[in-house]
């Protein structure tokens, strides 16, 4: 399913209502039908509601609403915080309706008793929304989020950013959320992500042709795209078949993120991994690995120094289809000297990470004269340290980031954090939702880089590698969290739940809470 922002959703609007000829109000007709629909499968039993309605077609939406509920008998009150001199046409006709059938119509904002016991429903601003909430809007929200029980926003909560999920002065936190046509940006981004809470997509009558225009770059990774990527497993094979990575990884006190990361490429399938260690840390390594193989290479203070780049380049050639490099390297004058020549000079497909981006130094030149494919999997920090950008301004547009480096180098950007974004060169980008804040431990990164690294040895290609390596994680993260709860589940814990993982995603069982957004009509995210 495509994800857009406002501008792009304003354009399928119009052109639904130039080029096809569908009235925008029968979109405000169907978009209110489809937010009564919702509301009465939450909430069975008839209550008091109020709809909060601005001037816009936001607010139009809501006085449809208001009008179909008192038609059916509910005890509903619209406050409507514009005036109709300044309302949208739209809504100046939907104003006029609701007040023939009867509906209370008040213009000044609610006390704060009449939340009690009532669903409230917030239609105050859009999608369209440019500019901070402040004034009596900022006072609007802040008494709905203080008093307000049973919250349903429609289209998105007013006071979100729909291009990038940011709170915009003050905004409303919804329970419920129902929005048209396709999810936006804010819905799924962190924060939108959490004060949308959950969020139902409606067909409302928009051309699907508009809906999944190759023009809208940004997707979710979906259940069944992500099944689909799932390497066969002929009978007729062997190990080679699965693909060997070579797997620069540990240094002196980090051997444990190498261990993460080698077994992690295992359980994802790939036929062998190989260990490329600091020879001083040989002795300690061969003590704890069973599945795994180890190339001991020239160190320095437990390191990798530069005398391990002609044995690197020898293994490459001989063995190696995949290099994965950065889990617990380390950052010294050897590796800021090693990684850049292994990067510009690699034949085989690479994942870095970590310590492997930190040693670029800034640098992201290598990147761009790479001569295989690269994915680079970074956490906001790593980000900015590699492009110079302070880590808060990353967050605040996780996909223009994330597409403006992959668009940069000719890299694949993977992105990590809640709300995981995958960016290809060509300028697409992904969002994920699996996942869950357990994950939030030392080590569950360098689980990522394995199986990123594990997918790509068994021929998928760098895109599909990311986006099935990242969907699996989550899931396989939120198998982990499900045996051993939030607080106590390690990155460790996530070996034993990759192959679970993948099994229910080939089956057809998806383990998050969520429904695929195709597949019900409903898409509920759990925030992480």
């Amino acid at each position: 399913m495509k994800v857009v922002d406002s501008s792009q959703m304003r354009a399928i609007d119009e052109r639904t209502i130039k080029e096809y000829g569908l009235p925008g109000q029968v979109l405000m007709e169907r978009a209110g039908l489809s937010v009564v629909r919702r509301i009465k499968e939450l909430f069975p039993k008839k209550q008091k509601t109020i709809i909060l309605a601005g001037g816009g077609n936001n607010g139009g939406d809501g006085l449809v609403i208001a009008r179909l509920l008192k038609n059916d008998g509910w005890n509903v009150k619209v406050h409507f915080l514009s005036t109709p001199q300044k309302a949208s046409p739209d809504c100046k006709t939907q104003l006029e309706t609701a007040k023939k059938f009867g509906v209370a119509m008040i213009n000044t904002p609610p006390a704060r008793a009449d939340f009690h016991a009532a669903i409230v429903v917030d239609a105050i601003l859009g999608t369209g929304l440019s500019k901070d909430v402040t004034g009596k809007f900022s006072e609007v929200v802040e008494d709905i989020n203080r008093y307000g029980e049973q919250i349903v926003a429609v289209d998105i909560p007013t006071g979100i950013s729909s291009d990038d999920g940011q709170v915009m002065g003050a905004a409303v936190r919804a329970g419920y959320t129902v929005t048209f046509g396709l999810p936006k940006r804010g819905h799924i981004l962190a924060p939108g992500a959490e004060y949308a809470g959950r969020l139902f997509v409606e067909e409302i009558g928009f051309p699907r042709e508009l809906l999944t225009g190759d023009d809208l770059l940004c997707e979710l990774i979906e259940k069944g795209h992500a099944a689909a990527l799932i390497p066969e497993r002929p009978v007729f094979s062997h190990k080679q078949t699965f693909g060997h990575v070579l797997a620069l990884a540990g240094s002196r006190g980090k051997t444990g993120a190498a261990l993460l990361c080698a077994k992690a490429v295992l359980r994802t399938g790939a036929g062998l991994v190989t260990m490329g260690i600091p020879e001083e840390t040989a002795a300690v390594f061969q003590s704890m690995v069973t599945d795994e193989m180890t190339l001991p290479l020239p160190s320095n203070a437990g390191s990798l120094s530069g005398q391990a780049l002609e044995r690197i380049f020898s293994f490459i050639h001989e063995r190696a289809d995949v290099v994965a490099a950065g889990p617990g390297l380390g950052v010294t004058a050897d590796t800021q000297s090693l990684v850049p020549d292994i990067v510009r000079a690699c034949p085989a497909p690479m994942v870095l990470d970590a310590d492997a981006l930190n040693s670029l130094n800034g640098d992201i030149s290598p990147l761009a004269q790479s001569k295989a494919p690269i994915i680079i999997t970074p956490h906001p920090g790593e980000m900015g340290r590699l492009v110079g950008i302070k880590t808060a301004d990353i967050e605040k547009d996780r996909i223009r980031a994330a597409v403006s480096l992959s668009s940069e180098t000719g890299a694949y950007v993977i992105l990590k954090g809640a709300r995981t974004v995958i960016a290809s060169p060509e300028g697409k980008s992904f969002i994920n939702t699996t996942g869950t804040s357990g994950m939030a431990k030392a080590g569950t990164g360098d689980v990522l880089t394995g199986m990123v690294a594990g997918f790509l040895a068994q021929g998928l290609l760098p895109l599909d590698a990311a986006l099935l390596g990242v969907y699996v994680h989550g899931l396989a993260g939120e198998l982990a969290a499900a045996r051993r709860g939030l607080h106590s589940m390690l990155a460790s814990d996530m070996h034993d739940t990759i192959g679970d993982a993948i099994h229910h995603l080939k089956d057809g069982h998806h383990l998050s809470d969520g429904q695929d957004p195709c597949n019900g009509g409903e898409f509920f995210v759990p925030v992480p």
